[in-house]
C-alpha cells in the first residue's frame, strides 16, 4: 500500500531569499540560514531552490568567475540533507514583483551597452530595459568576442566544474536555465520599473536594431518587404480595446498581425531551444534535470485577444495553444517546465483584469503533460493561508490521490516562494508543515522519491513547423477537481487582513 501511495508523493522545495549571497558576492548569513534550513528539514521539505546570479559570480570581468560564496551556501544545504535546485540567473534582480535587492547583470556587459544600447530589450518608444540582454544578440559576438549564448554556456560550464562535488553527491538535482527577465522565458513586456501597473496589457519589446533587422528580413522573405513592426499596439497600461492591434477584429487577426505574432513567439522558442542545447551539452551525464520557467500571465486571459500573454511572447488564443509549442520544444532536451501562480483562485481576482489563473494553470499543466514532460509549479505571491495551500494541492494532483498507484497526472515538484522568518513562525509554520505532509500524500519525507537519471544528449533540432503543430487544434485541458481530497485545515482567522493583504490580483 505504501509503495502505491508513494506514487502520489509530490516533492516540495523552498526558494531561498534573493539576498542569501550579498550584493558584493559574500555569504555572511551562515548561522541564520543554517537555523532556517534546520526548520525546513524538520518540516519534511525535500530541498531548496537558489538564484545563482550572473551579476555576482562573473561581476569582476569576462570569465573571472568567483563561486566561493555559493560553495559555502551549497555546503550548508548538503549538510542539512536537502536537495538543491540551482537557477542560472542571467537576469537582473530588481524591478520586478517581490524584488528586495538590486543585483544588475555584470557591469562589463552593461558597458558594451554604453556604445551599443541595442544589446538591451527596447520598446517602441525607444526605452531600454537593462534587466536582460535582448535575444537579438544571442548570436552576436559583441561581448569581448563572445556572443550572449557563449557567455551563458561558459558560465554554466564553469558552474559544472566548480560544483562537481555537489553534482556528484546528488545534492544538485535541478538546473533551471534563466531565459529572460525574472528568470522566465518571456519578453520584459510588463516592467514595473518603467511604470507598468496591473492589469496593463504590456508592450511588444522587439524594437532594438537586431530584432528589427531580423523581422524585416523575415517579412521580405515572406514576400512582404513593406511590413513593419507594430505601431498600433498601445502602451504598458492600456486595455486591449483601446488599441487597434488588440480590439475586436483588430490587427492581431490579420495576415500581417499573425505573421508578426508567429515571428515574435517563435524567436522566443528558438532562444530557449538554443540555450537549453548548450545547457544540455554542459550537464550531459550529470544526474540533473534541466528546467525552464514560464510566467503566469493570467490577466486578460478571459478575452479573445489574450493581450498580456501575446506581448510577453506567448502566442496563446482561444483556438491556438501557445504553451504546448514551448512544451514540445522542451521534449527535445529532456527538460521540465516550471509554471507559476499555482496558489491563485479566480475568485480572488478583480473583475476588470479579465483574469483566470485557474484556467491558465489548467491549460499550461495539461500542455506539459500531453507532451510527456515533468511539470513543476510555484506560487506567484507569498501566502500562508489554507486556501492558497489547498489550491496548490488541487493543482498538484488534479484528480486526487490514487491508492492503487500513480495518479493520472501530478506535479513533479512544487517550489514555495519564499523562505522567511515569517514562514517559520507560529501558526504559519504549523500550517506549512501540514501542507508539506499533504503534498507527500501523508507519507512523511522520503528522499528516495523520483531519483534523477543521468542527463541524456538532446535529440536533433526540431524544425519549427514540427513545434508549431502542437499549437492546433487546441485541446480541452485535462479535468481538474474543484477542491483537493487532502485539504489543509484553516487555522487562521478568515478576517485577518495580514494574510489576505497579498491577495491582490498581481
Amino acid at each position: 500500500m505504501a509503495g502505491n501511495m508513494l506514487a502520489n508523493y509530490v516533492q516540495v522545495y523552498v526558494m531561498l531569499p534573493l539576498d542569501v549571497v550579498s550584493v558584493d558576492n559574500k555569504f555572511e548569513k551562515g548561522d541564520e540560514i543554517r537555523a532556517q534550513l534546520k526548520k525546513l528539514t524538520e518540516a519534511g521539505v525535500d530541498g531548496v531552490m537558489i538564484d545563482v546570479w550572473w551579476g555576482l559570480v562573473e561581476g569582476k570581468g569576462p570569465k573571472a568567475y568567483d563561486w566561493s560564496a555559493y560553495k559555502q551556501v551549497f555546503d550548508l544545504v548538503h549538510e542539512a540533507g536537502l536537495k538543491l535546485q540551482a537557477i542560472m540567473s542571467f537576469h537582473q534582480c530588481g524591478g520586478n514583483v517581490g524584488d528586495v535587492v538590486n543585483i544588475p547583470i555584470p557591469q562589463w556587459v552593461r558597458d558594451v551597452g554604453a556604445t551599443d544600447p541595442d544589446i538591451f530589450y527596447t520598446n517602441r518608444g525607444g526605452t531600454r530595459n537593462i534587466e536582460y540582454l535582448t535575444l537579438g544578440v544571442d548570436d552576436q559576438p559583441l561581448f569581448h568576442g563572445r556572443t550572449a549564448v557563449q557567455m551563458y554556456a561558459d558560465y554554466m560550464a564553469s558552474f559544472r566544474e566548480n560544483m562537481k562535488k555537489f553534482l556528484d553527491a546528488g545534492t544538485i538535482v535541478d538546473i533551471e536555465v534563466g531565459l529572460g527577465p525574472a528568470g522566465e522565458m518571456r519578453y520584459p513586456s510588463y516592467p514595473q520599473s518603467q511604470g507598468w501597473v496591473f492589469p496593463g496589457i504590456g508592450e511588444f519589446i522587439c524594437y532594438d536594431k537586431y530584432l528589427e533587422a531580423d523581422f524585416k528580413a523575415a517579412a521580405a522573405k515572406a514576400g512582404h518587404p513593406e511590413w513593419e513592426l507594430p505601431d498600433d499596439a498601445g502602451e504598458y497600461n492600456d486595455t486591449p480595446e483601446k488599441t487597434q492591434f488588440f480590439k475586436d477584429n483588430g490587427t492581431y487577426l490579420t495576415e500581417k498581425g499573425k505573421f508578426f505574432l508567429s515571428w515574435y513567439s517563435n524567436k522566443l522558442i528558438k532562444h530557449g531551444d538554443k540555450i537549453l542545447d548548450e545547457a544540455n551539452k554542459v550537464f550531459l551525464g550529470c544526474r540533473v534535470q534541466l528546467a525552464i520557467k514560464i510566467s503566469g500571465i493570467h490577466w486578460w486571459y478571459r478575452v479573445p485577444n489574450h493581450a498580456a500573454e501575446l506581448t510577453a511572447g506567448y502566442y496563446n488564443l482561444d483556438d491556438r495553444d501557445g504553451y504546448r509549442t514551448i512544451a514540445r520544444m522542451l521534449t527535445r532536451h529532456h527538460a521540465s517546465m516550471n509554471f507559476t501562480c499555482a496558489e491563485m483562485r479566480d475568485s480572488e481576482q478583480s473583475e476588470e483584469a479579465k483574469s483566470a489563473p485557474e484556467e491558465l494553470v489548467q491549460q499550461v499543466l495539461s500542455a506539459g503533460w500531453r507532451e510527456g514532460l515533468h511539470v513543476a509549479c510555484e506560487n506567484a505571491l507569498g501566502r500562508y493561508d489554507a486556501t492558497a495551500y489547498n489550491t496548490i494541492l488541487r493543482n498538484a494532483r488534479p484528480k486526487g490521490i490514487n491508492k492503487n498507484g500513480p495518479p493520472e497526472h501530478k506535479l513533479f515538484g512544487f517550489t514555495y516562494l519564499r523562505l522567511s522568518n515569517e514562514l517559520l513562525e507560529g501558526q504559519n509554520y504549523a500550517t506549512f508543515q501540514t501542507f508539506v505532509e499533504k503534498m507527500h500524500a501523508n507519507l512523511g519525507h522520503d528522499p528516495s522519491v523520483d531519483p534523477v537519471a543521468p542527463l541524456e544528449r538532446s535529440k536533433p533540432e526540431m524544425p519549427i513547423e514540427m513545434i508549431l503543430k502542437a499549437a492546433q487544434p487546441k485541446l480541452e485541458p485535462f479535468p481538474f477537481d474543484k477542491n483537493t481530497d487532502l485539504p489543509v485545515k484553516d487555522h487562521t482567522d478568515v478576517g485577518d487582513e495580514s494574510t489576505r493583504g497579498s491577495r491582490r490580483a498581481f
